[in-house]
């Protein structure tokens, strides 16, 4: 009874982790440029002389929706989304380079160029720190401008180029902090790509589909309790073949 009871315990198993990943999908619907996850289930066969006829059940997540959010209008000059295809780049928690579609742009008061999540954004020059300013605008091409605290307003500081990049997104994975990198570890940046744009006054808004997600939820909900049943079955048909065998 080792196999029925074993197989329905990892089908189990499987169908927690899958639903872990569309909650984690739901509880982000409304977060800035977030991009839900794929999950997918296979037969995963036990390799081995002795188990030829079992398969267990496995839970993946092949990929990210790299399709784009809604659009949702702030009027704010700060809030900005990429048009199309691409990614800011940012440093991640660790100092490397890390992608991401957040574009609500904020100024820390070490001057440093943050989006919502608290991450400095990467210019032409490095990560971006702007000096004291009146006033603030970034273009269309992401070029970052300010007018100096104090200068009349004809004053401009050197301008800064957002690093804005467009990766092959079937070379990109996202990791557990929600930003982007190379699946390959010995590609550490992308290029810089001139031909992206940003529209001004508007920040992107998740890509979960909230109902699907929920349905989801629901179906791996009753896998799991299939499962269950299936386990608690098992064990009963182990206990009826020991009576029968102790009778004996």
């Amino acid at each position: 009874m080792d196999r029925a009871l074993y197989i329905a315990m990892s089908g189990a198993k499987q169908n927690t982790l899958g639903q872990s990943a569309h909650a984690n999908n739901l509880a982000n619907v409304n977060t800035t440029g977030f991009r839900s996850d794929y999950t997918q289930s296979r037969a995963m066969g036990v390799f081995g002389e002795h188990f030829p006829t079992r398969a267990y059940a496995m839970t993946e997540r092949p990929a990210s929706d790299f399709r784009q959010g809604p659009l949702i209008e702030t009027g704010r000059r700060m809030d900005v989304t990429i048009e199309g295809a691409g990614w800011f780049a940012v440093v991640g928690p660790n100092g490397e380079e890390a992608y991401t579609r957040a574009g609500d742009l904020s100024v820390d008061p070490a001057g440093r160029l943050l989006n919502g999540n608290g991450l400095q954004l990467i210019g032409d020059g490095g990560p971006v720190v702007l000096p004291e300013f009146e006033k603030i605008e970034v273009s269309r091409a992401g070029i970052v401008s300010v007018q100096p605290l104090g200068e009349a307003p004809a004053a401009v500081a050197e301008p800064v180029q957002l690093k804005l990049v467009n990766p092959d997104a079937a070379q990109l994975e996202k990791g557990e902090d929600g930003l982007f990198r190379f699946r390959d570890p010995a590609i550490q940046e992308a290029a810089a790509d001139p031909n992206i744009t940003l529209v001004n006054g508007f920040i992107e808004g998740s890509n979960v589909n909230a109902v699907k997600e929920l349905t989801d939820l629901i179906a791996l909900n009753r896998q799991y309790e299939m499962q269950v049943k299936m386990m608690k079955k098992a064990d009963e048909n182990s206990s009826s073949a020991t009576q029968i065998l102790a009778a004996q």
